[in-house]
């Protein structure tokens, strides 16, 4: 079993540190940019969250949704759809052994189709740019897996 000290020399594993902390801080901002439109647009989920604007009905026309929060949101779910896999597998695949520069091919890519990902469906860009840039981190998730597989193929 490998000391944690050789895991942290490890450039690859650096590597995969270093875009994991890009990409997670990147889905952490979404929290951020969906509460800033709930506030914005005054449109809360929970009847505790209206409680600053009154109480009773008066208070209940704030509980509601809003097509800009809801955009926040699926934006927000889809990094949990995709980043959690490339979490799991891009962990597995720094330790399987690739070279740092494939290694970083996989990391950045993954990480700028995440970023235009964001930016195409928050702005929201026209088709097909969010979708391709879905496209290429899904691709790049799957060519680590493959990776994964074939270097330590169990099954």
């Amino acid at each position: 079993m490998a000391k944690l000290t050789q895991l942290i020399d490890n450039e690859v594993f650096r590597a995969y540190a270093t875009y994991t902390t890009i990409v997670l801080l990147k889905m952490m901002l979404m929290s951020f940019i969906t509460a800033y439109f709930r506030i914005r647009r005054k449109a809360f989920a929970n009847p505790e969250d209206v409680v600053s604007f009154g109480k009773g009905e008066s208070a209940k026309k704030y509980l509601r949704t809003d097509v800009d929060v809801e955009r926040v949101r699926r934006g927000h779910l889809n990094d949990l759809e995709n980043i959690v896999p490339f979490l799991g597998i891009g962990l597995l695949y720094a330790l399987s052994g690739p070279e740092l520069s494939t290694a970083l091919l996989h990391f950045r890519i993954f990480a700028g189709a995440r970023i235009l990902h964001t930016i195409a469906y928050l702005t929201p860009l026209p088709q097909p740019g969010r979708g391709l840039s879905w496209a290429v981190g899904c691709v790049v998730t799957f060519s680590m897996a493959y990776k994964v597989l074939k270097t330590g193929l169990y099954l």
